[in-house]
């Protein structure tokens, strides 16, 4: 756990300290987890360039319960990818990542990576072989998984590679575009397992307009999984640039913007 800053304008001392750490840690996080086959015409018109889509046109979701962080307080999180690849590199563009927990959490993934995050209520549960999670924001409960639990293994039979991410920032004078570079991010996240398991199961999804999950449907179930471990994020590193009149319609996922109301 980090030490408390006390004042608006920080010390040395607790400068030194933030940067410090350099990784973000969870210790003992529980995940469910579910891959599935999707309309590859779907990633195709969801991914903004210039990631293009891989050979497999997946999609994969998760809810998880970080239950302490070396940043702060621990908290519920749940998240869409679809696959893509960047320059021969395969790995997961996430359209979606509510959060339920402290807004300081948002902060840390948001405005330093760019993971798309919103606050969220998420709820994860395990009875014996049966575990399950659903997202509900402003009324509507939009994705929710059901797995049972079949098999134990040492790892995972995948590895699902990088998270690629978009960082920017809106104008001030509200005009269409960023405030500078549209910057695309590479991030890995690394996993100590301590106990992973296998299955089958399903998700359903509710339309919603603020949170539109059901345009990625689920055409076949590839696999789901559950485990708890040690997680750590990596810094990030910026590998390119997207064009900023190409990536303004895809840059609202963070927001519910003119549906406030």
């Amino acid at each position: 756990m980090g030490r408390v800053q006390m004042g608006f304008v920080k010390t040395q001392e607790e400068i030194d300290h933030y940067f410090s750490l350099g990784v973000r840690q969870f210790p003992d996080s529980e995940m469910l987890g579910m891959m599935y086959q999707t309309d590859p015409e779907a990633i195709k018109r969801l991914l903004p360039p210039p990631l293009e889509p891989a050979a497999e046109p997946w999609a994969l979701t998760y809810f998880c319960q970080f239950k302490d962080t070396n940043l702060g307080p621990g908290y519920r999180e749940t998240a869409l990818f679809i696959r893509c690849q960047y320059k021969g590199e395969v790995g997961n563009y996430c359209l979606s990542m509510p959060l339920d927990g402290h807004d300081d959490r948002v902060f840390n993934g948001r405005e330093i990576y760019g993971f798309p995050k919103k606050t969220a209520s998420i709820t994860l549960k395990r009875d014996g072989k049966i575990a399950e999670g659903w997202v509900e924001r402003r009324g509507v409960k939009f994705a929710h998984v059901k797995a049972e639990l079949m098999t134990k293994m040492d790892q995972p039979p995948l590895k699902t590679g990088p998270s690629f991410l978009f960082k920017f920032l809106p104008r001030a004078d509200l005009k269409p575009g960023f405030a500078g570079k549209v910057e695309l991010v590479r991030q890995r996240t690394e996993i100590a397992y301590k106990c992973f398991e296998m299955g089958s199961g399903s998700i359903e999804f509710q339309d919603s307009p603020f949170d539109p999950w059901s345009e990625v449907p689920c055409k076949s179930v590839i696999g789901c999984y559950y485990f708890t471990g040690d997680t750590t994020m990596l810094p990030g590193d910026v590998v390119g640039e997207a064009d900023p009149d190409a990536f303004l319609p895809y840059s609202f996922s963070r927001t519910d913007w003119g549906y406030e109301k």
